[in-house]
């Protein structure tokens, strides 16, 4: 599989993993607001079980915010684009990882190969920024030579 054929399929890998989480929080979220029509009268709405249940279904609807916002940035990365130094939406191949630059979500595996996703803005990404294969990069001590970034 050429790069760019491996790039596709690690976004749209990454996509698949966000719309999981956005649909588990949109039904946890609805589960959540029906439990709290279910308990009982309008007026008790100082309850404290409907209170927990509509704070649950608040955070639940940040997490399909979150996730909603991570699809439309995988989605803007530009899938014909190869990379010459590490920056948004390139894979930076060091001596020890693949690292997609994109969304925070850590592990992907696509086909047998490990790439770990990670956000512009963690302190790794930082060390690497800019740089371009065969360049070395410090990471809190720890030095690194980078072998490929497309």
């Amino acid at each position: 599989m050429d790069t760019l054929q491996l790039k596709k399929k690690l976004i749209q890998t990454c996509i698949d993993l966000q719309k999981k989480i956005a649909e588990n929080a949109l039904a946890e979220m609805k589960d959540a607001y029906d439990s709290t029509s279910d308990y009982g009268n309008p007026e008790d709405w100082f309850d404290t079980f409907k209170a927990d249940m509509l704070n649950k279904s608040d955070l639940y609807s940040q997490q399909l915010l979150k996730a909603q916002e991570e699809i439309k940035n995988l989605e803007r990365i530009n899938t014909n684009k190869l990379f010459k130094t590490a920056d948004f939406g390139a894979i930076v191949v060091t001596e020890t990882q693949k690292l997609f630059i994109s969304i925070g979500i850590g592990k992907v595996l696509v086909d047998t190969e490990v790439f770990y996703a990670i956000s512009p803005s963690v302190p790794l990404f930082l060390s690497l920024k800019g740089k371009k294969a065969g360049e070395t990069y410090d990471f809190r001590g720890n030095k690194g030579t980078i072998l490929e970034v497309y």
